[in-house]
């Protein structure tokens, strides 16, 4: 009869190959690619420019305008015709192209003072998620989106105020800006 080995014996010779396959994937890994981080979570650095910048990133859309606020909101830039919906962490987790109207807000700081869910817009259009952030002259400005999803149709000399949004878009705004949600304007 042969001689047997004790258990403990047994257990070590395991423990010992299964280590050793360890190590050698290990090392194997080592040799392998590197994950990277995306750009688009990069956060400014101290000496980062002060003044807005909506230069396209590498990897997509224009990055949030640096002198837009903190915390959570909506930050609009009249030049761009873009809207940014920022999270309270400070990150934009929405971007979209919008419609200017033919009166501009002021860069500043608002807030959203009334919401409606569906009206005929001062351009005669069937409009949904209104929600309004300020006037100037006279002229309500808030966002909404057309009920058919279309664009708005010229202005031919027309005082309007509605920042027009693509209806998925203007859905978006409508879930994340409540009463009191901070709107950011900048140039």
């Amino acid at each position: 009869m042969a001689a047997r080995l004790p258990s403990w014996a047994w257990v070590s010779g395991l423990t010992v190959a299964a280590t050793a396959a360890v190590v050698a994937l290990a090392v194997q890994a080592d040799h392998g690619p590197r994950p990277t981080a995306p750009a688009a979570h990069a956060r400014p650095t101290a000496s980062a420019s002060a003044t807005p910048s909506t230069a396209p990133t590498p990897s997509g859309p224009p990055a949030l305008p640096e002198a837009s606020g903190v915390g959570r909101r909506i930050v609009y830039s009249v030049q761009a015709h873009r809207v940014w919906l920022v999270d309270a962490t400070g990150q934009a987790a929405r971007t979209f192209t919008v419609w200017a109207g033919t009166v501009d807000p002021k860069p500043g700081r608002y807030s959203i003072t009334a919401r409606t869910a569906a009206t005929v817009g001062s351009d005669g259009v069937k409009v949904e998620h209104i929600v309004y952030f300020t006037a100037v002259s006279g002229v309500n400005i808030g966002f909404s989106n057309a009920l058919d999803g279309s664009s708005p149709p010229p202005a031919n000399g027309a005082r309007t105020g509605g920042i027009r949004l693509h209806k998925e878009d203007g859905a978006a705004l409508w879930s994340f800006g409540d009463y009191g949600t901070k709107v950011s304007v900048v140039e």
